[in-house]
């Protein structure tokens, strides 16, 4: 019998996950079927009823069921709680579902070894501080950087997701105009700015020779975000593209006990865009 897993969201035709999780089911030879579902926006739990209820023995979760699927849920991982949405199912051998969240998983997999950039010890500014700000800054203060810097249009949001990560690291909360005004070691872009080609509005001072960018957008060319870095003369930049496979990888590992290779599929759905 072949185990059914799939992706929820709406939209959700644009969906890469398929052909990520296709391959990985051929790399490590797993016997699985990954399909897309479009749900409708108030049957979240109808469809995932009925999707566990037949062979179905996980779910991918995407805009916008990820707090749909975090109060599913039966139980949480640390990963989960932390972040305050799910975007991992995972029927377990009891018939229970643990909701889990592994895009600071994806993030850290693809910046420090796909990458190699190193953050401990380093300043890191992340600019945004939506969903999916908060689903990356446990595992990426897990990697010990000096300082993580969150800063948002709104500033009560940046100042409220500091407060709550405040005894995992040294972070601080800020306006975009309350940056520091000297070269940071790594930003994360992690604002939905390039999807509408703009950018925040933030002091071109903070790119600096050693500076290291990281849009967690990607499209079929640099982003604006990653341009904008480049001509002021960033290290490095990089699009979210990795990390997109690399909390694939992670579901995966979750649903089926191994880690597929993710630099492959990178290059794969790369050139498919």
């Amino acid at each position: 019998m072949t185990d059914q897993y799939a992706v929820f969201g709406n939209p959700i035709e644009h969906s890469k996950s398929p052909s990520i999780h296709q391959a990985f089911a051929e790399n490590t030879g797993q016997n699985m079927q990954y399909t897309k579902q479009c749900i409708d926006i108030d049957g979240f739990v109808e469809a995932a009823d009925t999707f566990f209820a037949g062979k179905g023995k996980g779910l991918n979760i995407t805009v916008p069921f990820k707090l749909d699927a975090y109060a599913y849920a039966n139980q949480l991982s640390k990963r989960a709680r932390q972040a305050g949405a799910v975007n991992t199912l995972i029927k377990q051998n009891d018939g229970s579902i643990l909701g889990d969240n592994t895009d600071g998983y994806g993030i850290m997999l693809d910046i420090q070894t796909n990458l190699h950039w190193d953050v401990k010890g380093k300043t890191v500014v992340i600019l945004g501080a939506g969903g999916a700000v908060r689903g990356i800054l446990g595992p990426l203060l897990v990697a010990q950087p000096a300082k993580v810097f969150i800063a948002n249009r709104t500033v009560e949001k940046a100042l409220q997701l500091a407060q709550a990560f405040s005894r995992e690291g040294n972070i601080e909360g800020l306006g975009f105009e309350q940056l520091p005004h000297h070269a940071a070691d790594i930003i994360i872009n992690g604002t939905s700015a390039s999807l509408a080609g703009d950018l925040p509005p933030v002091p071109e001072a903070i790119i600096g020779e050693n500076t290291q960018c990281y849009d967690m957008m990607y499209g079929k060319k640099a982003t604006v975000f990653m341009q904008w870095a480049n001509n002021l003369g960033a290290k490095n930049s990089a699009d979210g593209l990795g990390m997109l496979v690399g909390q694939a990888a992670e579901s995966f590992r979750c649903w089926r006990g191994v880690l597929p290779g993710t630099q492959a599929v990178i290059q794969h759905i790369r050139a498919s865009l």
